[in-house]
């Protein structure tokens, strides 16, 4: 997989944590851990969004 590729599989999970989380935060029966868990994964993927992008740079 290119790197290109692999950036855009990335950033399109990462679009879909952002979608789940938005879900999720509308709705009043969801635990403050289900939040947190999702909020980490999107940091996760952004951590390796931006690794990646500044290896390609360089």
């Amino acid at each position: 997989m290119s790197i290109d590729a692999h950036l855009a599989t990335l950033e399109k999970k990462h679009g879909d944590l952002e979608a789940e989380l938005r879900s999720v935060q509308t709705q009043p029966s969801v635990h403050d851990e289900m939040i947190a868990d999702i909020k980490r994964r999107k940091l996760r993927l952004k951590d390796q969004i931006n690794r990646l992008r500044s290896e390609t740079q360089h």
